[in-house]
């Protein structure tokens, strides 16, 4: 605690215990989001799997077209996610959040009507697959920031970014499972309705929502590029984002190479079936569920940098395992799980900490852009990683490939004991609004 601190207590007391903070559980608007977010998450799993089947089964597309449809879902975060959060810290995110809500249950709802009027093709599933990519990098970069409106006391910061954390787990591991039966029991383009009343709740639940958001304090000067440049440089100027940034993006880049690896060497040379390598990738959600559960109780027990740096290690560490694993293909699949177990379960316990470092250290005017920037990281990491791994396959193998990508991964681990991150004891001070945007 610092002097100021100190001096603020009564000096006849000393240095009184703070009270204890009161859990989420009893705030009502924090617990409406998050279930509107939760059935969100799980619709979002059928669409992810529905939406290229819909494709496939459908159209009979290509493996290029199912690829580019991935692709016009992703990009939106690439070009446009900087200038959102742009925009978004000049709003209020809540309805932000509402708008891009109908606009995706409108784009979801359209496809099994588009298909049931016999209309549908697959130009036009590319173009909705696209402007549902740009709807959700929208809401994105909204509903993060958000979460600091409903808690208030960056105290409850671990808090909710564990239940956050939960959630994405949760629908980790159930969502697949749900798409498939669905889409086996109404076929691919009907199973999207399911998500469009998953996004129809959301939408709801916001509504519900009565914590007042204060409307953004205008600033003198309203240009887009001095804005944007304002949340870069609050990112990379400061220490400990700079470094929450560089290695996740380094973190995203090795664990989409190697799970795009695994897949090509699992099927192709360890003629693996799908549902054994389904089954790898379920088991590997359950470490980041079980990661995210645990979460809280450790950092509440052990210095937060120091869980941070074990956790983070683990999940870089983890690809050697299956560059180890060899013999029976039994004994390769255990090996396999084991490794991806591993990496998900460092996952889920570092992004509860990333998150909430990431939301105590920023202040509300600069938490959209703030995010758009780590956005932008993350997913350029995942899609480089992705390209990485298809190039590095057909140049050097698969096998050697995957200990190309292994050893970069563990290499990454020189980056996190230099970072002032795994060094922090407790959550930083809460940040303070920049001059600029303090009221007069």
């Amino acid at each position: 605690m610092s002097t100021a601190e100190q001096e603020q207590k009564d000096p006849a007391e000393g240095a009184a215990p703070e009270e204890p903070l009161p859990s989420l559980w009893h705030n009502p608007d924090f617990m409406k989001f998050w279930f509107g977010e939760t059935i969100s998450l799980l619709g979002t799993q059928v669409t992810n799997l529905a939406l290229p089947l819909t494709a496939l089964y459908a159209f009979n597309a290509s493996d290029e077209q199912v690829g580019v449809l991935r692709f016009l879902q992703l990009v939106p975060y690439l070009g446009l996610a900087l200038v959102f959060g742009v925009w978004v810290d000049r709003s209020r995110r809540r309805n932000v959040m509402l708008g891009t809500n109908v606009v995706r249950m409108v784009l979801i709802a359209l496809i099994p009507v588009l298909h049931w009027l016999d209309v549908l093709n697959m130009p036009l599933l590319l173009v909705i697959a696209c402007a549902l990519g740009v709807a959700s990098c929208l809401f994105d970069v909204s509903w993060m920031p958000f979460v600091p409106t409903l808690v208030k006391d960056p105290r409850h910061y671990v808090e909710a970014s564990q239940k956050m954390g939960v959630s994405q787990s949760v629908s980790d591991v159930a969502g697949p499972g749900m798409a498939g039966v669905l889409v086996a029991a109404m076929t691919a383009p009907v199973a999207l309705v399911v998500n469009a009343f998953s996004y129809l709740v959301s939408t709801v639940m916001l509504l519900l929502v009565r914590t007042r958001e204060e409307r953004p304090e205008p600033t003198a000067k309203r240009h887009v590029g001095v804005e944007l440049k304002e949340g870069l440089q609050w990112v990379f100027g400061k220490p400990i984002l700079r470094w929450l940034a560089l290695v996740g993006f380094c973190c995203n880049f090795s664990m989409i190479t190697v799970w795009t690896m695994f897949l090509i060497y699992g099927s192709k040379v360890l003629d693996l079936s799908s549902s054994i390598l389904g089954g790898i990738f379920a088991t590997a959600s359950i470490g980041g569920l079980i990661g995210a559960l645990v979460s809280r109780k450790v950092v509440g027990r052990f210095p937060i940098g120091r869980v941070y740096f074990v956790a983070q290690t683990a999940l870089l560490l983890g690809p050697m395992l299956i560059v180890l694993a060899g013999g029976p293909t039994p004994v390769v699949v255990a090996m396999v799980t084991v490794s991806f177990f591993t990496t998900y379960l460092g996952l889920g316990i570092a992004n509860v900490i990333i998150v909430s470092v990431r939301q105590t250290t920023t202040p509300q005017s600069m938490m959209s852009r703030m995010t758009a920037c780590f956005r932008t990281l993350l997913f350029g990491g995942g899609a480089l990683g992705g390209l990485a791994a298809g190039l590095l396959t057909g140049w050097l193998g698969d096998r050697n490939a995957l200990t190309v990508a292994a050893v970069f991964s563990a290499a990454v681990v020189v980056a996190l004991v230099k970072s002032p991150v795994s060094r922090l004891r407790e959550l930083p001070p809460a940040a303070e609004e920049p001059a600029p945007a303090a009221k007069a």
